[in-house]
């Protein structure tokens, strides 16, 4: 993990937020379902941290190994415009995400949970682990949420990039007379 004034830089620097799906935005466990369906929680907190992000202009997406319309829907939902499922290959996604979002390495931020999740952190500016990610996850984060996947890490990730920037007196004008 890196000093707080170093993880106030990284933050500052973010065009783009990226997660994996699965234990980020949902606390990891998947309900198999009759007829092949399945269930999900996503936290409503971490939508409005993503909305939040939109607001301030900055970008989001999600990359992961699976593929499930609910994750297609909730995305849709928050206006998260980069969504990547069922990938083999996720560098290579990644890679394509930041030339469609028209930004580079040090302007992206990603948050992981599992071991598939290291080689995108590796390549971004800032590299971040939920509070329940495997170790070898955390070891690789620049910053460890302290609320775990699923139950508020994205927001908690929104909120430190958009304070970061500046941004987050200007988003609560709206809420906080």
């Amino acid at each position: 993990m890196t000093d707080a004034a170093e993880i106030e830089r990284r933050a500052a620097r973010i065009k783009l937020l990226l997660m994996d799906c699965d234990g980020v935005l949902t606390d990891g466990r998947i309900t198999l379902l009759g007829k092949g369906d399945e269930e999900k929680s996503f936290h409503t907190r971490d939508g409005h941290g993503i909305v939040l992000l939109h607001r301030a202009g900055l970008q989001s997406g999600i990359i992961s190994g699976r593929t499930s319309t609910l994750v297609e829907r909730r995305a849709v939902e928050l206006g998260m415009k980069y969504v990547r499922q069922g990938t083999w290959n996720k560098i290579q996604d990644f890679e394509e995400l930041l030339k469609e979002a028209g930004v580079d390495e040090t302007e992206v931020a990603f948050i992981g949970d599992d071991v598939t999740d290291i080689p995108l952190m590796q390549r971004s500016e800032f590299a971040v682990a939920v509070a329940d990610a495997s170790f070898e996850t955390r070891s690789a984060a620049h910053y460890i949420t302290s609320l775990p996947g699923g139950f508020g890490a994205v927001r908690e990730v929104c909120e430190l990039v958009l304070k970061a920037q500046g941004r987050w007196a200007d988003l609560m004008k709206r809420y906080i007379m």
